[in-house]
């Protein structure tokens, strides 16, 4: 079998996986206000995800379509997740509580939603995605690699696209400062490396359960302090 078939036939198995997720994602904006914190979040979100979706489709950018296909579903999987727990009167991971609790504050501006939601996802949900890749795939993290940072490529593409189509007009020029100030503490690339080697830490700790749960735990802890930091009202 050629390659680009070989690959073909693996993807098949777990492309419409991706789909289930852009479908239930969809969902949710219609069911959402669009001033709902979380609802700005998952647009930005599914943006993204029809993005490697279309780009895994047409071949363009991962040299292991079945992987992209792993990580982008189990990644978002995880998103959906949370969404499902507080649907369900649970409590999301510490790293969404912020987002689902000032999801409708007035003083909170769109940016900070967007914002504290990729940190959520990037800072705690992605590490532990390619660990549920790996072991999906049965294969190491290195040989993820590749497609890991594909799909941070594709994410730090549209963050900057992101900022200008939610950054305060002119009218809101009184709280530009402190939001130029507190947007620019986070940085994007920082929370993807950070998410890498949190990755590589976590499956070098899979046999040693207890130290991986105590890992995972002070990660999710972390992560939502800083969710809690980026959705300071400013108004």
């Amino acid at each position: 079998m050629a390659q680009t078939e070989h690959f073909a036939a693996r993807t098949d198995v777990l492309a419409p996986a991706v789909d289930v997720v852009v479908a239930r994602m969809r969902a949710l904006r219609a069911d959402w206000p669009p001033s709902d914190g979380v609802a700005v979040f998952n647009q930005v979100y599914l943006t993204v995800t029809e993005e490697i979706g279309l780009r895994i489709d047409d071949g363009r950018g991962f040299t292991d379509p079945r992987a992209a296909c792993a990580l982008d579903a189990l990644f978002a999987g995880r998103y959906l997740a949370a969404v499902d727990a507080v649907a369900e009167g649970g409590r999301p991971p510490a790293c969404w509580q912020p987002l689902f609790q000032y999801r409708r504050h007035p003083g909170v501006r769109p940016l900070q939603f967007a914002l504290a939601g990729i940190n959520a996802h990037i800072g705690h949900d992605l590490a532990l995605a390619v660990v549920d890749s790996c072991q999906m795939l049965e294969c190491e993290p290195a040989e993820l690699e590749d497609e890991f940072e594909r799909v941070g490529d594709i994410l730090v593409s549209l963050e900057e696209r992101i900022r200008e189509d939610l950054m305060p007009g002119p009218d809101f020029l009184e709280i530009a400062d402190p939001l130029t100030h507190l947007l620019g503490s986070w940085s994007l690339d920082r929370a993807r490396d950070a998410a890498w080697s949190a990755a590589r830490v976590l499956w070098g700790l899979r046999e040693l359960p207890g130290l991986a749960g105590e890992f995972r735990e002070r990660m999710d802890a972390g992560v939502g302090l800083v969710g809690r930091c980026l959705l300071t009202p400013l108004r």
